[in-house]
């Protein structure tokens, strides 16, 4: 017996996960999206710890780094959560018309804003309630959200609008490998090596920047950690809930479905879905004259 779903019949179960999803009550998934926040943010908390410190060797820390990150969608995906990214996979369901654009872009919706506000509740929690992100680790976390931000205008832009392309098909792919694998260590591998990846790679994730920049924010509270990070208050001023959206939000999120929604879903619909439902009924035609 297989220990994994094959391509074609793993593209199809995507069809009842959308349907499901698709009619799931508001409530539900808002919750839901709200502990997709918090895992990633878990994650997100944890790379940046690891971030902190140089390491010497190119690379390697943005490995660890990555692998590290890759528990976020492990608690996604195992426990059960609504996680935008992932949902962006609900296209398939909506090209094989089983569910409507209306359905899908309520569970988008709903889904963005539970992770949203999952993800700034535990920035806020671990910037100014834990104190974990005073001194050296709130440097990294300011850092960080403030290179989210300021990378440089229209370039800026589009290179993060191509990053968040790669991002979110491997964090597709990394679902689809999850889903596949029957058994739990088939599942954590499934996840680590394409969350590994993009992590490494530089892409950019939009619901782990609605920890990373929060997290920043926050953090400039602490004077310890504004002055580790090296920047002035004055530079600063950069990094404000205006320009996490203007400036990375809006971009990465619209980069984000492009690589989920198009290059993962549409894509794996048209090479395995597309068809099959109308042959099977035309199968099934004959046999159902007969009787």
């Amino acid at each position: 017996m297989s220990n994994f779903v094959p391509p074609a019949e793993l593209s199809k179960s995507f069809i009842a996960i959308g349907k499901a999803k698709a009619t799931n009550t508001a409530i539900k998934l808002f919750v839901l999206g709200i502990l997709a926040g918090v895992f990633i943010g878990f994650a997100a908390h944890l790379a940046t710890t690891v971030a902190t410190g140089e390491w010497g060797i190119f690379g390697l820390q943005k490995f660890f780094i990555g692998a590290v990150f890759s528990v976020g969608l492990m608690l996604v995906v195992i426990p059960g959560s609504e996680l935008f990214t992932g949902n962006n996979m609900m296209t398939i369901a909506l090209c094989n018309k089983d569910i409507t654009l209306a359905q899908l872009l309520r569970n988008w919706i709903i889904v963005y804003a539970g992770n949203l506000v999952g993800s700034i509740a535990l920035a806020w929690m671990i910037a100014m309630g834990s104190g974990l992100l005073d001194g050296a680790v709130g440097a990294t976390a300011i850092n960080i959200a403030y290179g989210k931000v300021t990378a440089g205008a229209d370039a800026h832009t589009a290179m993060y609008f191509w990053r968040a392309i790669g991002c979110n098909w491997l964090v597709c792919l990394a679902v689809m490998m999850a889903i596949s694998a029957k058994d739990i260590a088939g599942k954590v591998l499934g996840i680590f090596f394409p969350i590994m990846a993009f992590v490494t790679s530089g892409f950019e994730h939009c619901v782990a920047n609605m920890y990373f920049i929060p997290a920043g924010i926050f953090a400039k509270a602490s004077t310890a950690a504004v002055t580790a990070s090296g920047k002035s208050l004055e530079a600063l001023t950069a990094l404000n809930w205006t320009t996490l959206w203007t400036q990375n939000l809006i971009i990465v999120t619209l980069g984000n479905i492009v690589g989920g929604a198009i290059l993962c879903g549409v894509v794996y619909w048209w090479a395995f879905v597309r068809g099959t439902s109308q042959k099977a009924e035309a199968a099934a035609a004959p046999t159902a004259k007969a009787a």
